[in-house]
Order: structure tokens, then sequence, then C-alpha cells
């Protein structure tokens, strides 16, 4: 019995040091029309990149933790990850208030962190730290995005909807300010800040038919996304209105809508049908063969994710915290919407944002085209960045 415990630790050693092991946490259950095509994409990466020869020699493997939307069981699951799991790197994360706390525990503990996707900015600012890098653009260059196709509207009167934690407050403050500098006559009637997942729609819609705005701009997302399109399109809200809107263009929050899917509405998303570049192409190819479906926004931000931590610990030569760091300043990495780089003042990648107006046809939503903006160019300045990022 002692040889067969002492074979089996040696080969579980053995395996190990053949491996690379990525601890991923996120909020599948929570939002599993954004989770699963994430997960699809990641897998379908890290099948790919071991299929090639994994990276320095040795294979990627990953332990997938469901963070049930809670920053407490967030760290805890991490501390896990870390100490009875062994993992080499700590990687995920899509919503602000967990990725906040997953990055102060990775400042804590000192482990490397590359979060997917939360879009605070607090966690390559404010909150920043050495540990942590993000991929995903955050709430200011969404905002950013959009800010000047709402100032060509040239509407006066704006409402506000959008729920209230720490993304959507984030957004709805970003884009005041940046539509302020843009047209400065610009004027906000009406705020609705409603519990996450909790919409109560048809108070909340009415309440902005009641104080009259020219034009609206939108952060809900997921089933209260659902709820809120079709209550307005019922009570006549959007009838005349201009509707500005954050992520409303990703297949995820347009499928369930079907033909409530609102038409014409200024949005960022996923034009995923008419990306024409070799990197998309290919892409697409590889995903549908492999799943007999078409690519959400997630799986483009899942499959990159691991582009990037292949690309980060190629460059790094090892697993080593400090290593990795060093590497990801700057790090050059390939992803479906082509080359991009961590900026070294923020750790933040330069991920772009598509723009465009929604349609419905044949009875489904859908972002038919759409305006690719670089990352790079819907940053502050390097000074702002500096005032907030006081912790470097």
């Amino acid at each position: 019995m002692a040889m067969t415990a002492g074979f089996c630790a040696n080969t579980a050693l053995a395996e190990s040091k053949d491996t690379i092991l990525i601890g991923e946490l996120n909020s599948y259950k929570t939002l599993p029309a954004n989770l699963g095509p994430y997960k699809k994409g990641w897998e379908l990466a890290q099948e790919q990149i071991n299929a090639a020869g994994g990276v320095l020699g040795k294979k990627l493997n990953t332990i997938f933790r469901d963070d049930n939307a809670n920053a407490g069981d967030a760290v805890r699951i991490a501390e896990e990850l870390i100490s009875r799991d062994k993992v080499d790197v700590l990687a995920g994360v899509t919503l602000s208030h967990v990725g906040l706390a997953v990055a102060d525990f990775a400042k804590q503990r000192k482990v490397f962190f590359l979060a997917s996707g939360p879009l605070s900015d607090k966690v390559v600012w404010q909150d920043g730290n050495r540990y942590t890098y993000r991929l995903r653009a955050g709430t200011h260059a969404l905002a950013a995005s959009v800010a000047p196709a709402a100032a060509k509207m040239n509407k006066k009167r704006w409402a506000l909807i959008y729920p209230n934690y720490e993304y959507g407050q984030a957004a709805v403050a970003a884009f005041k300010a940046e539509l302020k500098k843009l047209q400065p006559d610009v004027e906000f009637v009406a705020e609705q800040a409603t519990p996450f997942g909790k919409l109560d729609a048809g108070p909340v819609v009415q309440a902005l038919e009641d104080a009259k705005p020219d034009a609206i701009f939108n952060v809900l997302f997921g089933p209260d996304l659902t709820k809120f399109a079709r209550e307005g399109k019922t009570r006549g809200l959007f009838k005349n209105r201009e509707v500005v809107s954050l992520l409303t263009g990703e297949p995820e929050y347009l499928d369930p809508l079907r033909g409530d899917a609102p038409d014409g509405w200024f949005v960022t998303g996923y034009p995923y049908t008419n990306i024409d570049i070799p990197e998309h192409k290919a892409f697409i190819e590889a995903y549908e063969k492999k799943y007999h479906d078409y690519p959400r926004l997630n799986s483009v931000i899942g499959y990159a994710t691991v582009q990037a931590l292949a690309a980060g610990i190629t460059k790094a030569g090892s697993t080593d915290t400090e290593a990795m760091i060093k590497a990801f300043k700057g790090l050059q990495f390939e992803t479906p919407f082509g080359k991009m780089h961590f900026r070294p003042i923020d750790n933040q990648a330069t991920w772009g944002i598509h723009v465009g107006r929604l349609v419905v046809k044949d009875g489904k939503g859908a972002m038919p085209n759409g305006e690719y903006i670089d990352g790079e160019k819907l940053q502050p300045s390097d000074e702002e960045v500096r005032q907030m990022r006081k912790a470097d």
C-alpha cells in the first residue's frame, strides 16, 4: 500500500510538472447566458494551444469554480485555488464587485490575477495593484465609445437607468462626464437606479416617461434588460426617443429578447457576422465547427483571456509571480479582434469596442454592422490615470 501511495504521489507530481494550472472563477450560475459561451471560448483556445505543443512545453489545464456572484465567496474560493489546488495563476471574474474583491486578494496574497471582464475601472485605477491585469475595456471606455454619437443626436434632456451597484454607478458617472464635455448644455432629468436582477419594470418605465426626456441612456443588462425593453416597448417609452445603451448589441443579451429587441438603439456590442479580419474569421470557423453554434462576445473574451495568459507565460519563461508581472507590462498578444497589448501605466489591455445601431429582422434583434474603436483611443490621459492609480 505504501508503494502504491508513493507511486500515486509521484505520478501526480510528474503530471503537475507537465501542466500549467489556471484557477478560473466566475458567476456561472448567476450569468449562464454570458458564461456558458465564455467557457466554450476558453476551452477552445486551451485546446488549440495544447494541440500546438502547449506553453513552455507544458499543457494548459484549468480549474473552473463558481464565485456565486458574491465577493466573500470569491475570496474564499480564490484562497482554495491557491492553497489547496496549487494553481499557478488566477483568472476570470465578470461582476465588478467580485473583481474588486479578487484583485485585493491578489494584492494581499501576492499572486498574479488576470481579470477577464469586470467592468469597474477601479480594478485597474483607484484600487489597481501590480498583481492585477485586466483584459476587457471598462466603464470609462464604454461611455467614451458612445458619447460622441450621443452628442451628435443633439438631445438636451436625458434620463438614465442602471443597476444600482458598482458597474452601473460607474457607467452612468462616466457617461455624464463624457457627454458634458461634448455637450455642455445637456440636462439629466431623471435617474432610475434599480436593484441588480430585481427590476420592477412597470413603475420604472412610468417614472422615466413622466420625466419627459428627449433621450435615454441605459446600462441594464441580462434579465433586467429584457424586462425593461419589453415593458418600455409596450408602454411606448421608446417611441420618437433616442436610446443609447451599453452592452445591448451583444448576442447574449439580444437573443432572449427575440422580436422584442429594441429597433434603432445605439449600442455597444458584437457584430460577429461582419468582422472582416483573418483572426476573427479563423476564430468563427473553429468555434462553429466545435460547438455548432455562433459565438457571443463572452466567447471572444474567454478565448482571448487564454491567449493572453499563454503569451504572458511564454514571455515570462515561467509562472513565477514576479516574472509574470514583468512580462505582462506592455505584453502584445493575439485576439480574434487583432493584436492588443497591456498598457504599462495601468495594466489595462487595449480591448476595443464595437458601436452601432440595432435592427430587428426576421423576428430577431441584431447588430448587423459596427464601427470598431481601438481601446487605446478610449482611455483617459496618462496624467489622469496617474492621479487615479496612486497605489503604484
